[in-house]
């Protein structure tokens, strides 16, 4: 027997939800870059506004959740959320100080260590005694 009720809840209708501890600077922040970008490139609408897009994005980016199941909760196509996590990093990568001037300026002020922190990238480890000597215990 075929069930055709579409409001019987399944696991289709599942919302997922993420706790993101974000001040509402933050977030007015990106929504602004959003919303500057969007009247930059001239596109008349989104599926979502700036905030919500904002919101999106830092709970993929921040809490690792699923684009599909975010964009399931919201009304949206898994990837139009994949396609707005790029858009929104390279946002805010154009708003980063670039690395080589960042560290010039630290060498300017007598810095002698600098510790750079971001994300974890994955590496093929060596194997047999050549992976004890970098072996640190972290990622």
């Amino acid at each position: 027997m075929k069930k055709n009720n579409p409001h019987a809840e399944g696991p289709d209708d599942l919302v997922f939800t993420a706790r993101l501890p974000l001040s509402s600077a933050t977030l007015n922040y990106l929504a602004t870059l959003i919303r500057g970008h969007l009247k930059k490139i001239g596109s008349p609408w989104r599926a979502l506004p700036a905030g919500k897009i904002a919101g999106i994005v830092l709970a993929v980016l921040r809490c690792d959740q699923r684009p599909g199941d975010l964009a399931g909760g919201n009304g949206v196509h898994r990837t139009t959320v994949t396609r707005w996590v790029p858009e929104v990093v390279s946002l805010l990568a154009a708003r980063a100080a670039r690395l080589d001037r960042a560290l010039k300026k630290i060498a300017r002020k007598g810095g002698g260590i600098v510790l750079l922190d971001g994300s974890l990238i994955r590496t093929r480890r060596r194997t047999g005694g050549e992976n004890r000597k970098n072996y640190s215990g972290k990622y």
